[in-house]
């Protein structure tokens, strides 16, 4: 496997293939996120996810590898608006299976986001630290505090420096950030899914300050959860694209951005009798969202035989661990330490997936030779041979598309196994969909096979 280099200058053959769907042109949704918030719909969902448990089946690694379910772009007691604390993280890490943590603090000189912060395994999580910082999710071996004035590309290189990894953050506000040594870049991002859906938020605060809302909300909140946090989740079409692009030039590895605060614990408190504050768990009381019974008749009735200051609602949607069920990182590695997974990073032998669906451990995507035999893996380069084929192994049945620089080039529906004859040389990278209450919905998304 040719793991070496990371520059990838790719023809412009995969824009020949017949099939015109691109990254763009994801399989249709069926509901809102609004109508997704319904008790009946998160039910169905629920219902889904169960069958999907009963059919899935244990795939063993290649030799030599573990698939380490794994945490990027993770806050904890880094900020005014984070609300977990590392040993809250810890905890929930091991209650989700989770066994690395890549701490991305927001920058707060002159406190050093490497230097005393937690490094290494504890109680069997191995942490690695880094920043969210200028556009990048930045992780340096060693403390670059006195080298933060830096931009643009000498910050990269000060980063990259000894093994050091960065990968492109919030790609929806930097389309057009040259990608040209970064290990990669984020291809999904959990707080993207919040921000272009400003609707659900506004229903959630109508939910809140209405007693009969507010009662369906608590029961799915109970009973649904994992449906609740992913009602928003959609496809990345924007990161997606960004990476598509970018992987016609260089070899990038895509993560997902769990993005991780522990901050949406919504609160509403009284103030009087028709009046309320809504507001989550950082907020303080002067920056909570003063609400009256004049425009939400049902405060009234939530007020009743109260008295001021009282919390009338508390919903946690996004403890640690259901955080970390969402979206993670999943990465192929010989062992559970620093440099393993630093390594398997950079050479992008890893893949995302929401695994509240379904746990996606032990999914594997890569290039088999003309005798059948593997001869790259998620990442790897391979050269073009005859007989040479990409082949996939899941869990369970799914939907599967192969796109080849954001041209859809195959697919196949209910099979645990997919098979593709390649060519044309390309970066080649492959979505798995579930169908959840009659919808399709992403599921993996692998990282390519550069075919050379």
């Amino acid at each position: 496997m040719n793991t070496l280099s990371r520059r990838f200058v790719s023809p412009l053959a995969c824009l020949l293939f017949a099939s015109a769907a691109t990254a763009a042109d994801p399989l249709p949704r069926k509901h809102s996120n609004i109508e997704r918030l319904s008790l009946a719909h998160l039910a169905a969902v629920h219902v889904d996810v169960e069958k999907l448990k009963a059919q899935r089946v244990d795939i063993p690694t290649r030799p030599g590898v573990h698939d380490y379910r794994c945490i990027l772009h993770a806050h904890a007691g880094d900020s005014a608006h984070t609300g977990g604390t590392l040993p809250e993280m810890l905890a929930d890490a091991k209650k989700a299976g989770v066994h690395a943590i890549l701490l991305t603090d927001h920058y707060r000189p002159p406190a050093d986001f490497i230097d005393g912060r937690w490094r290494g395994l504890k109680d069997g999580v191995l942490f690695i630290p880094g920043a969210e910082v200028h556009g990048f999710l930045a992780y340096p071996t060693r403390s670059i505090l006195q080298r933060m004035d830096l931009k643009g590309s000498d910050f990269v290189h000060t980063v990259t420096a000894d093994d050091g990894l960065i990968f492109l953050s919030h790609t929806e506000e930097r389309k057009d950030h040259p990608v040209v040594g970064l290990t990669g870049l984020e291809i999904y991002n959990r707080h993207w899914d919040a921000k272009r859906d400003p609707g659900s938020i506004v229903a959630l605060g109508l939910m809140l300050t209405d007693p009969k809302p507010l009662a369906d909300l608590e029961k799915a909140v109970r009973l649904y959860p994992d449906e609740v946090l992913a009602s928003q989740c959609d496809y990345p079409d924007v990161y997606l694209t960004k990476w598509d692009e970018g992987t016609k030039q260089v070899r990038l590895t895509g993560v997902a951005a769990n993005d991780c605060h522990h901050n949406q614990v919504f609160i509403v408190k009284m103030v009087d009798a028709e009046t309320v504050l809504l507001g989550t768990n950082v907020d303080a009381d002067d920056k909570m969202r003063k609400l009256t019974a004049g425009f939400r008749p049902g405060i009234k009735e939530m007020t009743r035989g109260r008295k001021p200051g009282d919390g009338l609602a508390r919903l946690d949607f996004d403890p640690y661990y259901r955080s970390f069920r969402n979206s993670a990182t999943h990465v192929l590695a010989p062992k559970l330490d620093e440099p393993a997974i630093r390594s398997a990073l950079q050479a992008g032998h890893a893949y995302v997936a929401h695994d509240w669906m379904c746990d996606a451990t032990g999914f594997r995507f890569g290039a088999a030779d003309v005798k059948g035999e593997t001869t790259a893996g998620m990442g790897d380069e391979v050269k073009l041979s005859a007989g040479l084929k990409l082949t996939a192994r899941l869990p369970l049945p799914a939907y599967v598309r192969l796109l080849c620089h954001g041209q859809e080039v195959a697919k196949s529906e209910g099979k645990t196994e997919f098979e593709y004859a390649v060519t044309q040389p390309g970066a080649y990278r492959l979505e798995a969909w579930l169908k959840l209450d009659g919808e399709w919905r992403p599921w993996i998304f692998a990282n390519p096979v550069y075919v050379r």
